[in-house]
Formats: C-alpha cells, structure tokens, sequence
C-alpha cells in the first residue's frame, strides 16, 4: 500500500481507524519477534556474498535491467503483474541470442501493494503466471481484514492486529515461504522496502539491512515483511524486529560511508540513521510500517542500496558484468490521480477528503522529487560505466496512467481505489494497462531497437 491509503484503505476508511486507535490507545500489544540472531559477523562490508552471487548469474551481461514498483494496493500489484507480462513476451537479442526480457531482470525494488507481486516474483520466477492471479490478485482479502479488525478480541490481544495480516497472507499467498526459499529459486535481487517509524530509515528486508540488527534475513518469513511494507499506520500495528547487538562498534563501512557521503545530504542522513542501529541503549527493537511513507516509487531504496555498496562502478566490478552497454530502470507507478469535486462549492470539505488530499499532495510532490533523481542518476551512472572503447546507453522508463492516451481508460484507472479487493474488470483493466504502457514507450521502443 502507499502513502495516499490514509484515505480507502482496505475500504476502511479514516471512521474505522481512528475508532481502532481510541479503542487501543490504552492497551498494550507486542509485536511478534521473528528475526533471528546471526551466529556470525557479516558486517564487515555492505553486500552480501549471496547477492553479489545472484547479480553475477542474472541474465545477459550486456544489460542491467531494474523495475521499481510502487505502492497502491491491488490495484499496483496488478499494475506491475502486466509489465512483468509484457517483459515475458518480449524477445531481445543478447550475445547472439534471442532472450525474454523477463529473464534479464536483475533486481526488482517494491513498496506496499507492489511488494505483493515483487514478492511472489522471486519465490516463483515464470511459474507465478500460472497462478497469481488466482491466489491473490483475484481474491477478496478485504473481508477478512475487515472481520478481523472489528473483532474485540484481536483489539485487545496481546499479539496485536498485524499478526491476524501475516498469518492471512501466509496461509493463502506465500504458503509460510521464507528469504531462505527466495535465495534458493535464483533470480533477481529483491527489494522489499518498509519505513523505521521511529525515525524514518527506509529499510530493506536483505541480509544487508538485517546485518544492521545482527539478524538472520534467511529464516525471515516473506509474509511478514510483505507486511511491513504494506501495514499503514493505525489501521495496523508496526511489524517489529528485534535489535541483537551483537556489534560493539559501528561496521568500518558505515564509517567509510559517512565520510564519502560528506557533500550528498541525502546518503548523509541515511547513514547517519542507520548508525542509529548500533546504539545499545535504546535500539534494542525497531518498528516497521509502510513502505510507502517515505518512498511510495521504490526508487529511492534503488538508489541507496547501490551508493552503500560502494557505487554503481564497485557494484559492476563485483559483479563482473564486462561488457554491459545498457542501464534501464523500469518505474511502474499505480498512483491514481483523483479528481475531487470540492471546488465546485463552497461546502468545507469533511475531515477524510482533506486527509485525502493532503496525502495526495505530499505523494506527488515526494515522487517527482523521486523521479528527477532517479533519472539523472541512471545518466550518470551510465556515464560512469562508460569507457572510450564502450559507452553504456541510460534508460530511464516511468510508466504512470496520465501516460494512458485514452480518456475514457484513463479516468477509469484513476477511478480504481486503493485496496485489497477489487473487480474482475478492475483487474483486467490493469493488467492490460500494464502491457500498454511499456509496449507504447518511447525509451523502451528505443531500447528494443
């Protein structure tokens, strides 16, 4: 889900949430603990051997190839599920050879709804074609959401309202899957991404951010972070992590971090919030909610990972990839442009629209901040990886529905709320957009060619 389900979330809207939070502002809840302590220092650098192994395996060498997907629900799972499609039918030669793109993908970042679908992609691979639409995009988890929130007894269990989200997420989508079994099927790096809502450090679930918590990402059920990144607010608790300390003293290459990032203040201030984690005195738990609060594109997650572990030339020289001559980042937006009629009376606007609207304006403002990053970063970072014999080409590719030609399509995506239940034709819809726009895509036409 994303920073605009302050508003027609799960269709329980802000009524719901807030009777939720009065009613348990007095009780306490804790949150279950399932990370796991290392029985090893993995600290001393920022990349795991296994994902440089997985970035070393995925596809073609000629092309790096990341989507982002962003949150919104059903209706950004969807969304994505047809860009996906749409790279399974599309061909390109590399090394002499004629290859689906779906196979060159090497990592996918995701927040809230999209992380359903990221998720699922990297426990699955293909195989997911067969059946997630069925198993999750084409199913209603709204009731069972909603019962579970108006029960009394989960108001007041000890355990708090999220669990009632993991175990259903578990039990129908995920089939208690863990990082263990996402490794294990191969494929690209998988970026789930959650917000630390003490103080805003956008954390990913990967050995790397857990070697921050002395914890092992390995057993780390995929259903609970998926539910991380999706938990808004009130309406869900946060999912919780325990803090083992097992280092005594921040990792060398956080302290190296810190001192090349002394003119970027952006890298600056993740770092220094990722130090945070080290603190033994009052770190020892840290609460994770949606992924979309700080970052709704899952761009910005991109971005970081690749500047902690040294930049993008440190990354491609551990990775070996020779002879790469196109970078292309793919960001998959679900954001619904809603037309309000407020303005169209003098009548105050009630207390939801208003929540609405203010969401919606932090949204837009944060993600064309998100994308002019991204966009300049993908031309730099061609340019760093260039030499005077190689040049690699940047594809920057942002498909949203105000890209949608058709006014009648157009204001029907618009139209599609942010939720966990929606129409067969919602679906349909959706998915076809998600065709659409990459097919249509000038920057992916021009890299096809």
């Amino acid at each position: 889900m994303k920073s605009d389900t302050f508003h027609n979330v799960y269709s329980v809207r802000l009524l719901i949430g807030s009777l939720v939070f009065l009613l348990l502002s007095g009780c306490a809840s804790y949150g279950k603990i399932s990370n796991k302590p290392l029985k090893e220092d993995l600290s001393t650098r920022f990349l795991s051997d296994k994902t440089i192994a997985k970035m070393k395996k995925a596809g073609s060498q000629e092309i790096l190839l990341v989507l982002s997907f962003s949150g919104g629900g059903t209706r950004a799972a969807a969304l994505a599920y047809g860009v996906l499609e749409e790279l399974k039918h599309t061909s390109i030669t590399f090394d002499g050879k004629s290859r689906s793109l779906l196979d060159e993908i090497d990592v996918i970042s995701s927040v809230s709804g999209g992380s359903f679908t990221a998720a699922y992609f990297g426990l699955h691979g293909r195989d997911m074609f067969e059946d997630f639409e069925k198993t999750f995009l084409r199913k209603n988890f709204e009731t069972p959401l909603i019962t579970s929130l108006l029960n009394p007894f989960a108001w007041f269990g000890s355990m708090g309202r999220t669990e009632l989200a993991v175990k259903l997420y578990e039990e129908t989508v995920f089939n208690g899957a863990t990082f263990a079994d996402m490794s294990k099927k191969g494929g690209p790096v998988i970026l789930i991404n959650a917000t630390d809502l003490n103080d805003g450090v956008r954390f990913t679930f990967t050995q790397e951010y857990f070697n921050t918590l002395c914890s092992d990402v390995a057993s780390f059920p995929v259903a609970r972070a998926v539910t991380a990144s999706s938990a808004v607010p009130v309406v869900f608790h946060p999912v919780v992590l325990k803090n083992y300390h097992c280092n005594q003293n921040v990792p060398a290459w956080l302290v190296s971090a810190e001192q090349r990032f002394q003119n970027n203040a952006e890298m600056l201030s993740a770092v220094s919030r990722l130090k945070n984690y080290y603190n033994h005195e009052d770190r020892d738990y840290v609460h994770f909610v949606d992924g979309g609060i700080t970052d709704n594109l899952g761009l910005r997650a991109i971005y970081e990972y690749v500047e902690l572990g040294g930049g993008i030339k440190q990354i491609n020289r551990q990775a070996k990839h020779k002879v790469l001559k196109d970078i292309v980042i793919i960001s998959v937006d679900a954001f619904a442009n809603n037309n309000r009629s407020m303005d169209i009376s003098n009548k105050q606007p009630d207390l939801d629209e208003v929540i609405s609207a203010v969401s919606d304006i932090q949204v837009r403002q944060q993600n064309a901040s998100t994308l002019h990053l991204m966009e300049n970063t993908t031309k730099q970072w061609a340019k760093d990886l260039s030499t005077d014999k190689r040049k690699v080409r940047p594809h920057f590719i942002q498909l949203n529905f105000q890209q949608i030609k058709q006014p009648e399509k157009r204001n029907f995506l618009n139209s599609i709320p942010t939720g966990l239940s929606l129409e067969g034709e919602q679906i349909d819809v959706l998915i076809e957009a998600g065709h659409q726009l990459l097919r249509q895509n000038e920057v992916f036409q021009g890299l096809l060619q």
